[in-house]
């Protein structure tokens, strides 16, 4: 064995050590405030969003309260034009 060469089991316990502890950082964040959830039939707060076609996004955001009176149907797809 290399004279400054550590046994694996202390290297490996070291690496440990150091996950946990970088673990400890994140856990210890405080909370996101939380948003209040809208209630079923009730109207929904106004938004902007920016809007897509399958030609790529569009010039101008998107406002909720430009189609007030109309049926609107939301669709994520978080893994549209991306590798996964």
């Amino acid at each position: 064995m290399h004279r400054n060469a550590r046994p694996p089991a202390v290297a490996m316990l070291a690496l440990a050590l150091s996950f946990a502890s970088a673990h400890s950082l994140f856990a210890q964040q405080p909370a996101a405030p939380v948003t209040p959830t809208p209630e079923v039939g009730s109207m929904a707060p106004d938004f902007t969003i920016s809007g897509a076609t399958r030609y790529g996004l569009l010039r101008d955001s998107v406002r909720l309260s430009d189609f007030r009176g109309q049926t609107v149907v939301l669709a994520f797809f978080f893994q549209a034009r991306t590798k996964g």
